[in-house]
Order: structure tokens, then C-alpha cells, then sequence
């Protein structure tokens, strides 16, 4: 299933994309996609629900983040061994983890207002997951299943909040709209193989990132595991898995988000998303 939320902010009905890619509405099924809703057992039950029933949705109806609810953003830094190479950075003998605020979420298509004191503003396409079973101390083996499904994130960052302006990445990390999350849920039936995924990112037309999750220092399945030893993972929780060479960071001269440009990030099977950034006057 490919499951969305759509209307207006804060106003968002749970759906789903029907076989054509229509939207069609879940809310007579589900309240929200968030906490319970998350469990196997819940998305099995609307996996047997016929597509063609459903309401559709209005063409152009704005998509919100795919999933709410979301106690933690979890974030996973330099997992390419070609992007910690740009940034000059060695491979992490384990994952590098930092979190974002879950205020910077926000939709796929919505417009990004990065801070008035922005100068470094940078995009990362990253394989997002979203966990749907509750885990805690899970084996690499089990880990994949207590994942709901795959999404796509956008680590915005901004570098000088992040590596100049001293302490740790949160600052540089967590602006209203750094995180924008979707199209869709992609669950984990559709997904054969997350290792197995393209994930490229344009700023503007100009191709930028062009990498594949299979070039990961550390597996989804992995990372949760990994995760899941130091803190409990809830439904809803999001862990994006780390960005692929050719951030604006890594280009010379740097090529940081210009006010009015549209960074659209794409991977094979859960679609693309696309935000226009402008910076606060």
C-alpha cells in the first residue's frame, strides 16, 4: 500500500494511492496514520479493504507528511562511504546518530522558509523508514520487521548553524521545515529490498545526488537494531538513513540552496518530493 495524508496543515484525513494513482480517503477506516494505526495487524486489515470504495480525493488536494504522531526524528550522518569522503570525514566505525526536532516536518510538496540568518543552506536525499512495532533490543535479523514502511526525507541542513555556531548538529538541523517527509508510506510488502534503491536529488534541473542505498556503510536493518539498543522505538517514529554523495557542502566552489530554488529528491518505488526554499526576510 501507498498511504498518504492529505488537506490542509493541521487538518490532514489518512489515505491511500489506489492502483491508477488516485487518492482515495481512508477516514471512515482509520482516524489518523499514527500510533496503533502503524501496527501490522492494523495495516493488514486496511490491505483487505477494495481501493474502489473508497472516496476519492480531489486532483491537487495537498499532500501533508505521510505519517503524524512522530515522538522522534532520528538521523544517521555520513552512512555513504562516498559522501563522508566530500566531507573530508572518515568512516564512522558505527553509526553517527543525531535527531531533528519533529517541528521541522513537513509536507512534500510544501514550501521550505529557511531562518533570515541562513548562508549555508543544503539539501540530503535520504531512504527514510518508519517504524510501525514497537522495538526495543530487536536482532538484525527481526529488525526490518517492526518497520511499517519506507519514505523518502530531506535532511535540510544548514552548514554554518551546524559547524560553526559551536555544540552539537541540532541547530543546523531542526528549522521549521528542515524535514519534509513523503509522498507516501510505501509499507514494506511493496519493498522487496531496501538496499536495493536509487536516490537522486535535483536542485532545480541540475542533478545533484545521484547514489543507491546498496552503498551504505550500515543496513536499515541494521540501524534499527543498532537503535533500538540505546532507546525504545515507537510507532510513528521516523529514522532517515543517511545521504549519498554530491551535497552542496561537497561541491567546489559549495553550491548552497539559493532563495526561490526547488530541490526535488527521488528514489526508486516510493516517488519523488519536490519544496521551493526561500529564505525569511
Amino acid at each position: 500500500m501507498r498511504l498518504v495524508r492529505f488537506g490542509d496543515k493541521g487538518a490532514e484525513s489518512p489515505g491511500l494511492l489506489d492502483g491508477e494513482g488516485h487518492l482515495r480517503d481512508l477516514s471512515g477506516h482509520v482516524g489518523e496514520l499514527a500510533g496503533e494505526a502503524l501496527l501490522p495487524e492494523s495495516l493488514e486489515r486496511l490491505r483487505t479493504l477494495d481501493p474502489a470504495s473508497l472516496p476519492l480525493v480531489a486532483d491537487g488536494t495537498r499532500l501533508g507528511t505521510c505519517v503524524t504522531g512522530t515522538g522522534k526524528i532520528l538521523c544517521i550522518g555520513k552512512n555513504y562511504a562516498d559522501h563522508a569522503a566530500e566531507m573530508k570525514s572518515d568512516v564512522p566505525p558505527e553509526p553517527l546518530l543525531f535527531m531533528k526536532a519533529t517541528s521541522a516536518l513537513t509536507g512534500p510538496h510544501d514550501g521550505v522558509c529557511a531562518p533570515r540568518s541562513t548562508t549555508k543552506l543544503d539539501y540530503e536525499g535520504e531512504l527514510a523508514m518508519v517504524i510501525g512495532h514497537t522495538a526495543k533490543y530487536v536482532s538484525e535479523a527481526d529488525a526490518l520487521s517492526h518497520v511499517a514502511g519506507y519514505t523518502i526525507m530531506n535532511d535540510v541542513s544548514e552548514r554554518a548553524f551546524q559547524n560553526e555556531r559551536g555544540g552539537q548538529f541540532t541547530k543546523g538541523k531542526s528549522s521549521d521545515g528542515f524535514a519534509p517527509l513523503g509522498p507516501w508510506l510505501v509499507t514494506t510488502d511493496e519493498i522487496a529490498d531496501p538496499q536495493a534503491l536509487r536516490v537522486r536529488t535535483w536542485v532545480d534541473d541540475e542533478l545533484r545526488q545521484d547514489g543507491h542505498t546498496s552503498n551504505m556503510i550500515f543496513s536499515a536493518a541494521f540501524i534499527v537494531s543498532y537503535l533500538s539498543e540505546f532507546m525504545t522505538l515507537y510507532p510513528g517514529d521516523v529514522i532517515s538513513t543517511g545521504t549519498p554523495h554530491g551535497v552542496a557542502a561537497g561541491m567546489s566552489p559549495s553550491g548552497w540552496v539559493r532563495d526561490g530554488q526547488t530541490v526535488r529528491v527521488a528514489i526508486d518505488g516510493l516517488g519523488e518530493i519536490a519544496n521551493r526554499f526561500t529564505v525569511d526576510k
